[in-house]
């Protein structure tokens, strides 16, 4: 490197620039002020999303749940009085060609490992 463009960053960048006090709370005070920001913010954010689920979404969950509630004793009542008219069992539903299709037998029997026959049609019974 030549003298000429040594000199001339000696000049841009003096040795040993330091920091004036002032420069160094100025920094302090605007990083302070970010923190104190930021504290705030999620305080208000903490406090809208309690609100939101004490006066929301805990009225919400159990307005919704007395409805499922009402409607599942319906279908109890209207499944144990269909129970009543077939002599304690459900009436099996149609059988549609494209309901419980098998290409190959399980190793088990017609119905499925977790047979219910109080609930599900019992393959095993032809019409």
């Amino acid at each position: 490197m030549s003298f000429l463009p040594r000199r001339a960053l000696l000049r841009a960048y003096p040795a040993g620039r330091a920091y004036s006090d002032t420069a160094v709370e100025q920094a302090r005070a605007k990083w302070l002020a970010n923190q104190q920001a930021i504290e705030h913010h999620a305080l208000a954010t903490t406090d809208f999303w309690r609100k939101m689920s004490y006066y929301v979404c805990i009225p919400a969950l159990a307005i919704f749940g007395t409805y499922v509630y009402n409607v599942e004793i319906e279908h109890k009542a209207h499944n144990e009085h269909l129970m009543a008219e077939n002599d304690g069992k459900l009436p099996q539903p149609p059988r549609y060609e494209y309901l419980n299709r098998r290409n190959k037998p399980y190793p088990w029997g017609p119905n499925s490992l977790f047979f219910n026959p109080r609930t599900q049609r019992d393959m095993s019974i032809d019409d």
